[in-house]
């Protein structure tokens, strides 16, 4: 197969041009370019086109998109920091309210105390009486026992006249 190029080969290993246009399809080569130049504009430019369109929509949508998220964040930022804010106050309340609580609660116990402490004291002042009172009895029924016991080996007058006259006494005063 023989082809015929623009450029050949020489015998001496050189590259030379071949001048002769009909031979080496030039002609040919250029009408086939000016066509696909032609013809091809307005395909290529329809694509090429389209192609654009397609990038600027992606663009635009990615804008879009893009603000979209960025408006979302802001959004849930707020909310975050509403919900931080909400949750500082929430604590601050339970700890007044258990501050609250414990002063109610120690109160409660300091009057409770104070209840046991009167009613402690009260009981031991019942019972002091009552032991007095027991102990008065005793000292009194001893001390009858004695003046019985005095008594039935009798009374010399002047002792009577003592005990007559230190109960007029007593009874004077």
């Amino acid at each position: 197969m023989n082809f015929l190029l623009l450029a050949t080969a020489e015998e001496s290993g050189a590259i030379a041009l071949n001048p002769d246009i009909l031979e080496t399809n030039l002609i040919n080569l250029l009408i086939v370019l000016v066509i696909l130049f032609y013809a091809g504009r307005s395909f290529l430019g329809k694509v090429l086109t389209q192609r654009r369109a397609a990038i600027e929509s992606a663009i635009q949508e990615a804008t879009q998109r893009q603000q979209r998220a960025a408006e979302a964040l802001a959004d849930e930022q707020k909310k975050l920091a509403e919900t931080q804010r909400e949750c500082d106050r929430l604590r601050q309340q339970a700890e007044a309210d258990a501050q609250k609580a414990r002063e109610t609660i120690l109160a409660g116990i300091a009057a409770d105390i104070e209840k046991l402490k009167a009613a402690a004291n009260l009981e031991i002042a019942t019972e002091q009486e009552r032991v007095l009172t027991q102990l008065r009895q005793q000292v009194a029924e001893k001390a009858l026992a004695e003046v019985r016991a005095y008594f039935a080996r009798g009374l010399s007058d002047d002792q009577a006249r003592t005990l007559i006259d230190r109960s007029i006494a007593l009874l004077s005063q």
